[in-house]
C-alpha cells in the first residue's frame, strides 16, 4: 500500500482575498452628484422665484404708495374748497342759502325720502271732500324733515279729521293746525282753508329692503 509520499504531488488548498492597498479607496460618486446637483437646481429655482415675488411685491407696494399720496392730496384739496365753501355759506347775507343747502344735504341722506311716498302716505290719510292745494318741505328745530300743507275743503270737521288720521298714522308726527281761514265763495266746496304742519317720519326700513333685493 502505498503512502502518500510516492509519485503522486501534494495537494495544496488555494485561498483567493481581495486586498485593496490604495489610501482613497475608488467610490462611484456620480449618483450622489446627480442627487445633490438636482437638489441644488430646484433650490435655486425656488429662490429665483422668491426674489421675483419679493420685487413685484415691492413695487407693486411702490405703486400703491404713489396712488395713496395722490389721493390723500386730492382729498386734502377737496377739504380745502368744502372749508372756503362753508366759510361763504356761513357768512350772514348767504344764510338762507346755507340753510337750503342743509336740507337738501340732510335729504340726499334720507335715501328713502320720495315724492311720490310723500302723496301716497297723503292720500290715505286724506278724508272725502277735502284736498291738498300746497306742501312746502322744511326743517324742523331737531332737523327733522318737517312740511307745511295748506289744504281746503267744506268744512273745519274734515281739516280736524285729517289731523288725527295723520298723528295716528307711522308717517306724520307733531301735526299742528297753524292757520284756518274761509274761502267762500272763491272755489265751489272750498269752505275753508288750513295752514297744517307736520315732521314726516320716511319708511327707511322698507326703503332699505327694496333697495338690498
Amino acid at each position: 500500500m502505498e503512502n502518500g509520499r510516492g509519485g503522486g504531488s501534494p495537494a495544496f488548498l488555494t485561498m483567493l482575498v481581495d486586498i485593496n492597498l490604495a489610501t482613497r479607496p475608488y467610490e462611484d460618486s456620480g449618483p450622489l452628484w446627480l442627487r445633490w446637483g438636482g437638489a441644488l437646481a430646484v433650490l435655486g429655482l425656488f429662490t429665483l422665484v422668491l426674489l421675483y415675488s419679493v420685487l413685484a411685491g415691492w413695487a407693486a407696494a411702490r405703486k400703491d404708495r404713489s396712488l395713496i399720496a395722490r389721493r390723500e392730496q386730492q382729498i386734502a384739496a377737496r377739504d380745502q374748497e368744502k372749508a372756503k365753501a362753508e366759510a361763504i355759506l356761513n357768512l350772514p347775507e348767504n344764510r338762507s342759502t346755507r340753510d337750503r343747502s342743509q336740507f337738501l344735504n340732510d335729504l340726499f341722506r334720507r335715501k328713502a325720502f320720495s315724492w311720490t311716498k310723500v302723496f301716497e302716505d297723503l292720500e290715505r290719510v286724506m278724508p272725502a271732500r277735502l284736498h291738498l292745494v300746497s306742501i312746502q318741505p322744511g326743517t324742523a328745530a331737531d332737523n327733522q324733515l318737517e312740511f307745511k300743507l295748506v289744504v281746503a275743503g267744506e268744512s273745519r270737521e274734515r281739516a280736524l279729521e285729517l289731523v288725527r288720521k295723520m298723528e295716528s298714522s307711522q308717517r306724520f308726527q307733531q301735526t299742528q293746525i297753524q292757520q284756518e281761514s274761509s274761502q267762500a265763495g272763491q272755489t265751489p266746496g272750498d269752505n275753508v282753508q288750513f295752514d297744517i304742519s307736520a315732521v314726516y317720519v320716511p319708511e327707511l326700513a322698507s326703503a332699505g329692503t327694496r333697495s338690498a333685493q
